[in-house]
């Protein structure tokens, strides 16, 4: 039994007359927290991936202890159900604190439990909830078989714990530093298998000691009720760092731009490059080491022999079924087509149920997207795996400069959750390696338009011109890369194709990256569309 103080949903205190321990047992409990007070609570959280969308309901999916000798908290795993008939499963960990010193942040349901005064909290914000799970992680057996499974990697041994902290804001995961050493990754969005980001992290680390990403030092899975294992949360290196490389390129590629008026550079007589071609650092023409200079190519290279490693070590398993090398067949393609039609579709009711929000030249690309849909549709639909060759591996598959630390002149790769939109299965999908170059690709040419659009009364250029520096440099860019990078992964024989496969490959899979893009541009920031649409128009345009 429970009793209601006040009116206010956000004020009242509920009254249960049971333990803590039992509270998730009481169905009174239930009805009262996932009816009147978890949606309001969850919409507003950065992690909550469903804001597009009208929640129908709320169900309790499981729950689970996470403890340690009389210490309790929950782990919950939340089913949303939306009116537009899809679900979400979302992971929160649960405590009851009766001191409001302790309740600051994330404070979900003011709560009397047994006559005892408090509220039910987000346990992240808790230290000793974040010291109870690094000790479980620190200390877990060598093989666990409960439920709530706790993993760690034979080289995080005889460590104490000593200090945590939040990371920052993120927008689907809730990270956690300790020691400051140590990263533990909540995934707040769950899904009915191993997160790819937790799979492949370990592979690389313990199979592969692949370097260039963060080692693998443990792991909390539990077993769902179709008895599989779920991921909630995956323990990794803190890699010391000088930021992201979208925020070092999105730097350098400014100075690049400060540069042509500094040396008064002509750019209607920029020697150009054909796109995504290979080029040797040493064949650049001088004026374009004159105009950017040799240390940006110089960090692509390097950006290209780290890609190049990370495929090569997904590439060279041969036991782990889930990372042998495979070759195209006819359902893999038929998979892709119907992704890839689906997703162009939808993309193409976007863009006519928008082209309002656009003028200019973006406008006049999309009209000529559209005057084009048919033989883009085409162009999806002749993919003839019978003529490719190449193999395919499981790829990092959300490839960008965001994913991407420098550390002085290197970098480390993280995050391969894989892409937002895709189903974890499909996440888990062998692709063609150069799926993630695309996705790189696609980040250098919205690093350097982001730059101009970021600094637009900053140059002194018209924005015609600004653009027609964009499309030269990135074409040096793309190809300085893709030499460096076909380079190491042939010498190491990964199967990557013959180079008119390759080509074919790569803007397949740009024109499916550019075309995804597309609609988050639209309904986002319409006036960035114009990154994807002149992305697409460099592809049907040759």
């Amino acid at each position: 039994m429970f009793k209601e103080h006040k009116e206010s949903v956000t004020t009242t205190k509920y009254n249960f007359d049971v333990p803590w321990e039992e509270l998730l047992e009481n169905k009174d409990f239930q009805k009262v927290f996932l009816s009147e007070v978890l949606e309001k609570y969850i919409v507003k959280q950065r992690w909550y991936g469903g804001k597009a969308s009208q929640i129908k309901y709320i169900e309790l999916s499981e729950y689970f202890r996470i403890q340690q000798n009389n210490e309790v908290y929950f782990g919950l795993i939340l089913e949303v159900d939306f009116v537009e008939a899809f679900y979400h499963h979302y992971f929160i960990p649960i405590a009851f604190v009766s001191d409001e010193n302790f309740a600051q942040k994330d404070r979900i349901l003011p709560i009397s439990i047994k006559n005892q005064e408090g509220f039910i909290i987000d346990a992240i914000n808790l230290e000793a909830f974040r010291k109870l799970v690094f000790e479980r992680i620190a200390t877990a057996p060598l093989i666990d078989t409960t439920k709530v499974q706790y993993h760690k990697s034979e080289i995080f041994s005889n460590i104490s714990y000593n200090s945590s902290k939040l990371l920052g804001l993120e927008q689907s995961n809730t990270s956690l530093v300790f020691n400051d050493k140590y990263v533990l990754k909540f995934f707040r969005r769950i899904f009915s298998n191993k997160n790819p980001d937790y799979e492949m992290n370990r592979f690389l680390t313990d199979k592969k000691n692949f370097k260039n990403t963060p080692r693998y030092f443990g792991s909390i899975n539990f077993i769902g009720q179709e008895n599989e294992l779920v991921t909630i949360a995956v323990m990794q290196e803190l890699i010391p760092n000088n930021g992201d490389a979208w925020e070092v390129y999105l730097n350098e590629i400014d100075k690049v731009f400060e540069t042509l008026e500094f040396k008064n550079i002509d750019i209607e007589n920029l020697p150009e490059k054909e796109l995504y071609q290979r080029l040797r650092i040493h064949d650049i023409p001088h004026r374009i080491i004159d105009w950017v200079g040799l240390s940006l190519f110089l960090k692509t290279q390097v950006l290209a022999k780290r890609t190049a490693e990370m495929h090569i070590n997904l590439g060279s398993e041969f036991e782990d079924t889930a990372f042998t090398p495979t070759h195209f067949n006819g359902d893999y393609s038929v998979w892709l087509k119907n992704r890839m039609i689906y997703q162009f579709q939808n993309r193409i009711n976007i863009v006519e149920n928008n082209l309002d929000k656009l003028e200019g030249y973006a406008l006049e690309l999309a009209k000529d997207l559209l005057s084009k849909k048919n033989l883009i549709r085409s162009k999806f639909l002749k993919f003839d795996w019978t003529k490719l060759k190449g193999e395919r591996i499981r790829v990092h598959g959300d490839f960008h400069l965001g994913q991407i630390l420098v550390q002085d002149d290197d970098f480390y790769i993280l995050d391969f959750e894989g892409e937002p939109e895709s189903t974890i299965r499909d996440r888990q999908v062998k692709q063609p390696p150069i799926k993630d170059v695309a996705g790189l690709f696609r980040s250098f040419h919205y690093a350097i338009y982001a730059t101009i659009f970021n600094n637009k009364n900053k140059y002194k250029q018209t924005q015609e011109q600004l653009f027609k520096a964009a499309e030269v440099l990135y074409g040096y860019f793309t190809g300085v890369f893709l030499d460096t990078y076909v380079d190491t992964v042939q010498k190491a024989n990964l199967n990557i194709g013959y180079r008119q496969e390759q080509n074919f490959i790569l803007e397949y899979c740009l024109l499916e990256k550019s075309i995804y893009e597309l609609g988050y541009e639209l309904n986002s920031r319409p006036s960035w569309a114009i990154i994807p649409l002149k992305g697409i128009s460099n592809l049907i345009n040759k």
